[in-house]
């Protein structure tokens, strides 16, 4: 594995997305109110992107041509990955959580503090609501599109997974085995597995047309974040690790894998 530092944001780095299509583009969020794109080849920042609040969750459309990021208070961009001039925003009167496009690329989705779903159609400049799901009866907070366009999936503070279907928006099935606020939750490349995580000390990997659990992955303290590589059956995940050694509260910042052969 080659190691890049990529150094320019003067804040917190709270979330990261890759290109939909071209490996070499990432993107970044952060509280020093920029969004930051860097190549990979050149291990550069290629555009600096200023905006309003401070930034803490993004997310690039499926045709790679927009990024949506939300800020702290409830405002999401619109920015165009071509120009990087802002298309569009929009103030949101409910806490915003995790905001994704579905596959198809023409609604817009996000997860909110009142344990709803939002969907949005996009008319620049404006986004059009087509409906709130009542999904949770608490704070919903992550979503994720399976690859295969047959379902979401939608992780809550009453520490359930909810399966939905995308064309008939109506919920297949739960996933309960976790006893904390679910925080991450990633399909695998063949949309056959659910991995999601919380402060519990171990991951569920569901099996995503049964429900019944596969396996658990043990950890040392809570999940911050899961991801199932894009081919292969390989989950990586970061926890809040301390690096104990000198200094108990120091992060540790370590990338594990589970699935290796």
């Amino acid at each position: 594995v080659k190691e890049n530092n990529y150094r320019g944001h003067g804040d917190s780095v709270d979330q990261l997305c890759w290109h939909p299509s071209n490996p070499d583009l990432f993107v970044t969020a952060s509280g020093d109110k920029t969004i930051r794109i860097w190549d990979v080849r050149t291990t550069k920042c290629i555009a600096t992107v200023n905006t309003k609040g401070e930034n803490i969750n993004i997310c690039w459309s499926p045709d790679g041509q927009t990024i949506a990021v939300g800020n702290k208070d409830d405002v999401v961009t619109f920015i165009d990955a071509k120009t990087h001039r802002s298309k569009a925003e929009e103030q949101f009167k409910f806490e915003v959580n995790e905001i994704s496009w579905n596959n198809d690329n023409n609604m817009f989705f996000l997860t909110n503090g009142n344990g709803c779903i939002n969907i949005l159609r996009q008319v620049y400049p404006e986004l059009k609501p087509i409906q709130s799901i009542n999904a949770h009866p608490s704070n919903c907070i992550c979503i994720k599109f399976d690859p295969m366009g047959k379902y979401f999936a939608t992780g809550s503070a009453d520490a359930l997974v909810s399966l939905w279907d995308v064309d008939e928006l109506v919920c297949v099935r739960c996933f309960s085995r976790l006893d904390w606020p679910v925080r991450t939750l990633s399909f695998s490349h063949d949309g056959k597995m659910l991995a999601s995580a919380s402060e519990d000390h171990f991951i569920d990997i569901a099996e995503v047309e049964t429900g019944e659990k596969l396996w658990e992955v043990q950890c040392e303290s809570p999940t911050f974040t899961v991801a199932w590589h894009p081919k292969r059956p390989l989950l990586a995940f970061a926890c809040d690790d301390k690096d104990g050694k000198y200094d108990s509260s120091r992060e540790a910042g370590t990338v594990k894998l589970f699935g290796l052969p």
